[in-house]
């Protein structure tokens, strides 16, 4: 590298970037803080069974990783700052909708708003940071980016646990509603992009783009088996706080323990990925399969634990169990995220990487939208809403979760539901194992003659 160009790369970035990525930590925080209680909140409050929720915050979710082929093409058509201000306008709204009015015919209605808003907010605001950077200092303004990013989850799990304990759920729809809007007003004050870089490519060409991806047989099975391991990574917001509250009680704090999948990667992921950088991608995306079926596993243990709390610290066996599959999984994820994207690209014809790269988290949709339905009947089958049993069944409950005697037979076989996720991990194990079988061997280059 020149000492021109070493003394480009800079960590200094135009005020479009800055304000972009600040941006981008409050509607994360918007986001996090609501996700992490969705599910609980559309039973506990609204009055939605478990499978109903299922389905529900299972199209929310994944519907988030599929309109932007569809916003992506009017953010071209509007600009980024209309389409910013449009977006949080969106949120800030829907959000708020869905706390103020949590009723059935109204909450499905606030949850469109917010998937439509955040599906402008991802396109624009990495297309701002692409924008705001060049070759010599993309890598680290796409590590700010992710940095917020995480922070912003962090942020936003961390605060709805006491929004939850102290004021009530229906109040953190709310806060995240109130924290949109402020993102909102830093848009219109702030938000000034020197130009814009295209996000979509047009709806005729991204409907061609996806059948061409649709008949890679290759490529739509590395995105299917891929699912498998999100989808276990997706209990994490489907399942685990309403079965962590269930079986611990109130005054569990699973917006907490989800905290714990970011802290491990944050630690973990650099050198694991420095660790896996000279193995082939599909090796290291194995390893993560091969990891994420046992952290199911180890969050079922928990049924071999009970009665066990003296000897785990004062910890309550759900309590270990979470905390330990949950840092599994952020373990896990570092073998996948670093080669996924390369070994994705792979797949792809010469001349077509481009194309296939914007298809490449379609895992996310097909994970979360099996996940969260998944989870619904898992739930309603082995864990159910205690509002649902009977009098002396509550009762049971609420004596078992003070101390005094077993849990009610409903919940004798709650820790199945980790059983069943720990199959679809095995299955997609499986599944990668034949798929890397069957692949064909790189060429031998020979080496030159002396």
């Amino acid at each position: 590298m020149s000492a021109a160009i070493a003394a480009e790369a800079t960590w200094r970035f135009p005020k479009a970037f800055w304000v972009a990525n600040v941006i981008e930590l409050f509607e994360r925080a918007a986001y996090y803080g609501t996700f992490i209680a969705l599910a609980l909140f559309l039973t506990n409050v609204v009055g939605f069974t478990d499978i109903e929720s299922g389905w529900i915050s299972g199209i929310f979710s994944s519907g988030l990783y599929l309109l932007p082929f569809v916003t992506g093409a009017l953010a071209d058509r509007l600009g980024f700052r209309v389409s910013l201000t449009f977006a949080f306008a969106c949120l800030a709204v829907g959000y708020t909708m869905v706390g103020l009015f949590p009723v059935k015919a109204l909450v499905p209605f606030g949850l469109l708003l917010v998937c439509i808003g955040g599906a402008f907010v991802k396109p624009i605001i990495t297309g701002t940071v692409s924008l705001t950077s060049d070759a010599t200092n993309r890598a680290r303004a796409f590590s700010l980016f992710y940095m917020m990013v995480n922070i912003g989850s962090f942020t936003g799990k961390t605060i709805a646990k006491p929004v939850r304990a102290e004021l009530g759920l229906q109040y953190i729809p709310i806060y995240s509603g109130l924290v949109a809007a402020i993102a909102l007003v830093l848009v219109i004050l702030f938000y000034r992009p020197e130009a814009t870089v295209a996000l979509s490519k047009g709806f005729d060409e991204t409907i061609r783009g996806f059948k061409v991806v649709l008949r890679n047989t290759r490529f739509m099975a590395l995105i299917l088996i891929t699912s498998g391991f999100w989808a276990i990574q997706g209990q994490m917001y489907a399942s685990m706080p309403k079965y962590v509250l269930r079986m611990v009680g109130e005054g569990a704090s699973p917006e907490w323990y989800a905290n714990v999948n970011p802290a491990v990667v944050v630690l973990c992921v650099v050198p694991i990925t420095q660790l896996v950088k000279k193995w082939k991608p599909i090796t290291s995306i194995l390893i993560a399969l091969a990891i994420i079926p046992f952290s199911a596993l180890t969050m079922a243990f928990a049924a071999v634990l009970t009665g066990s709390a003296v000897s785990l610290g004062g910890l309550h066996p759900v309590t270990v169990t979470m905390l330990a599959g949950i840092a599994l999984q952020g373990f896990a994820e570092c073998f996948l995220s670093p080669r996924y994207l390369e070994y994705a690209s792979k797949q792809a014809p010469a001349g077509q990487e481009g194309l296939y790269m914007g298809y490449c988290h379609l895992n996310t949709f097909f994970a979360w939208l099996f996940g969260f339905i998944a989870s619904g009947y898992l739930l309603q089958a082995f864990c159910p809403d205690p509002k649902t049993l009977s009098e002396a069944a509550q009762a049971q409950r609420l004596a078992a979760l003070g101390g005094s005697g077993p849990m009610p037979t409903e919940y004798l076989h709650s820790h199945y539901l980790w059983f069943a996720f720990a199959g679809v991990g095995f299955v997609a194990l499986v599944l990668l194992m034949l798929l890397r079988a069957t692949e064909k061997p790189e060429p031998v280059v020979a080496a030159p003659a002396p």
